[in-house]
């Protein structure tokens, strides 16, 4: 399989759906993750071409849908995962796919789970801004369940400040995907 980046003009089928808040970790953990996938035909989807500040699609729902597996990387700093409400409506998306058997796998870049579990620190501060800024507590509801979700779900938890070496991020998948067949 070759490695691809985001065309979103059709949905098409992808290994690993990955799913991060980009300011903290693009050009750092995932930006490694990425290529380390792709170096092993791994098809992996990543929203560098996607417009910024728009709706989320149903193209990039259908994508979701169509990924075998999803990579949630929860962050915290510059405002994290949860300053996004793209990436809060992403992960109801990633949750209700996995009631339909597709894997799911959180990573809890230097933050610890029970933040996101317990929507504490920046993740409550985003949720309860979104409380006040919208009229829609049921979106809400369902952005609080899936972070919750998501957070108890068995995953990698980095609580150290370093980069990781390429033979780190191999390790780290093999462990990962260890984990994903079992």
């Amino acid at each position: 399989m070759a490695s691809s980046s985001s065309s979103i003009h059709q949905p098409k089928n992808f290994d690993v759906f990955l799913s991060f808040r980009g300011d903290d970790t693009r050009h750092g953990f995932v930006s490694h993750l990425y290529t380390a996938l792709c170096r092993r035909g791994i098809e992996t989807f990543i929203d560098n071409d996607l417009p910024r500040g728009e709706e989320i699609s149903v193209e990039l729902l259908k994508t979701i849908e169509n990924s075998t597996m999803s990579i949630i990387v929860f962050s915290e700093n510059y405002g994290g995962y949860a300053s996004s409400t793209w990436c809060l409506e992403e992960l109801a998306k990633i949750v209700e796919c996995r009631k339909n058997k597709q894997l799911v796998r959180p990573v809890f870049y230097k933050v610890d789970p029970s933040k996101v579990r317990n929507q504490k620190g920046k993740f409550g501060k985003a949720l309860t801004m979104y409380e006040e800024k919208f009229n829609d507590t049921e979106k809400i509801q369902r952005w609080r369940k899936a972070l919750c979700d998501a957070a108890n779900i068995s995953g990698w938890y980095s609580k150290d400040r370093y980069s990781l070496s390429d033979d780190s991020y191999l390790l780290f998948l093999r462990i990962f995907f260890f984990y994903a067949s079992s």
